[in-house]
């Protein structure tokens, strides 16, 4: 008997058991995302007028994912209904990008990789956040193909001078593409949003003045074969004279180099040029960029002053509020699921001033495999990241009811429009199978993951024992428990770490 044919029989019309991971489950995202929710689900969304920080532990398979997806449909929802006070949502879930620029720029044995993340800082965190924030803004003005359904150019066109002069000087530390280089990049963004600064150019014009008035003084007499008699001359003064010329320009140029050097130097995640930042830099009249914050030390407060500057952009564009999803850390390759390093790139995130930071809410979903660490840090650890006050979930734990309950939505949403809408995962199985007892063996399960792929054995191995023509439309109690018995088997080695999970 086929898996589709014992579906059918009950009214449903695809397995609500074949998918595993929420980013790629059709099923979750169309019937289930807005009906189905963990218990500490509100305690994880808080309130986006006042966005709080909640940090999540779960094992994988827990449900992470899915939350996270759900935290993106419910602030779409928020900002749909409050289109002057939405959230600006950063997805920090793509690490690979910055982890592989981070550990190019390491030199010797730190390029390790079990050495390498213990040299990622606090401010590594806050210019990876600020580029993808920075680069989503840019996208829409330098890309005329780029759309954002949250962000509207004219918006950004109609941005106060100090506001444009802010974007640009974020643009200039954090914006890259692989389709534009960056001088050419930031030059049409400046263009866009009408930047004008004449003012940048009298340093050079005084230079150029300067020459060619001493030159012209000192050739004043001379026959036409003056400029031969010039390389000739001796006058010390005609050489003071211009160089005090240029003195003004060749000093503010020595200076925004030395200023971009520190700044590539600094800036660990993304690979800039020294010259191209200079160039940009010197586009930025001195008056309006003297005196600004610039991430040239390693330190975290011009990090801070750069994310308030990124607020006041963002707020004429109506986003009032920031919300950071911070999943999938132990996907990157660098990290490649290894417990100690996930614990050496996320505890300087830990942070009471940066996980408190006005108008920014953190939303942490992390692996389970790091809870151990935390055991065991010291008393400046846990005064440092004030970790009672941020909402802190230890285990994403799901209950058998709840698992049971998760089950039979399923089987409800994919259902035909004719079937009976009151199915639920006990009518799948023999008289002697009660409904409590399946509750107990799906709270053995622990996860999602683990009852999707419990259940799709299950039906699996039932369909397997009957025939096309003689089919068995009840799953017996002995197939349930030899099921249940080798998957259990199969689940302590996972947590053994001899098994796929």
């Amino acid at each position: 008997m086929k898996i589709q044919q014992f579906l059918e029989h009950y009214g449903v019309r695809i397995n609500p058991f074949s998918q595993e991971d929420a980013q790629s489950d059709h099923i979750f995202q169309k019937h289930c995302a807005a009906t189905i929710y963990h218990p500490a689900w509100d305690k994880v969304l808080g309130d986006f007028d006042n966005p709080s920080t909640s940090i999540v532990f779960g094992e994988k398979g827990a449900g992470k994912t899915a939350i996270r997806l759900q935290l993106i449909n419910a602030i779409d929802e928020h900002n749909t209904q409050h289109p002057q006070e939405r959230a600006f949502v950063i997805s920090y879930d793509d690490l690979n990008p910055f982890l592989d620029t981070f550990r190019d720029r390491l030199r010797g044995r730190k390029r390790n990789a079990d050495n390498a993340l213990k040299e990622w800082r606090l401010w590594d965190h806050m210019d990876a956040l600020l580029t993808l924030s920075t680069r989503r803004l840019c996208n829409v003005i330098a890309d005329e193909h780029s759309t954002d359904p949250d962000i509207n150019l004219q918006q950004l066109k109609d941005l106060s001078r100090l506001r444009k002069r802010d974007l640009l000087m974020l643009a200039a530390f954090y914006d890259q593409s692989s389709d534009q280089s960056h001088w050419r990049r930031w030059k049409r963004i400046k263009w866009r949003i009408g930047f004008l600064g004449l003012s940048i150019y009298w340093r050079f014009l005084l230079g150029v003045l300067v020459t060619l008035a001493t030159l012209a003084f000192a050739l004043r007499d001379a026959p036409a074969e003056g400029l031969r008699e010039l390389a000739a001359l001796k006058a010390w003064w005609i050489y003071a004279v211009i160089a005090a010329g240029w003195a003004p320009w060749l000093k503010r140029n020595i200076s925004l180099w030395w200023r971009a050097r520190h700044i590539a130097k600094q800036v660990r995640i993304l690979e800039h040029g020294t010259g191209t930042l200079r160039r940009i830099l010197s586009r930025i009249p001195a008056k309006e960029l003297d005196g600004q914050p610039m991430p040239s030390r390693d330190r975290s407060d011009d990090r801070y002053e750069l994310l308030a500057k990124l607020q006041r952009i963002l707020k004429p564009l109506g986003f009032t509020s920031m919300v950071i999803l911070v999943d999938r850390v132990d996907e990157p390759h660098l990290i490649n699921g290894s417990a100690q390093r996930m614990k050496d790139f996320l505890w300087s995130m830990f942070d009471n001033k940066f996980l408190k930071h006005p108008g920014i809410g953190f939303k942490m979903l992390l692996p389970r495999d790091v809870v151990f660490f935390l055991g065991r840090e010291e008393k400046e650890f846990y005064e440092r990241s004030r970790l009672d006050k941020q909402n802190l979930i230890k285990s994403l734990e799901w209950t058998g009811e709840s698992l049971y309950d998760m089950a039979t939505n399923r089987i409800r949403a994919c259902l035909d429009e004719g079937a009976d809408q009151t199915i639920s995962i006990r009518n799948f199985f023999a008289e002697d199978v009660t409904e409590q007892e399946l509750i107990n063996k799906f709270g053995k399960l622990r996860v999602p993951r683990h009852l999707f792929r419990f259940l799709y054995r299950l039906l699996t191995d039932h369909c397997n024992t009957s025939t096309q023509d003689s089919p068995n439309w009840k799953v017996s109690h002995e197939t349930l428990e030899k099921c249940m018995d080798a998957y259990q088997r199969e689940l302590e080695a996972m947590d053994r770490g001899l098994g796929t999970g």
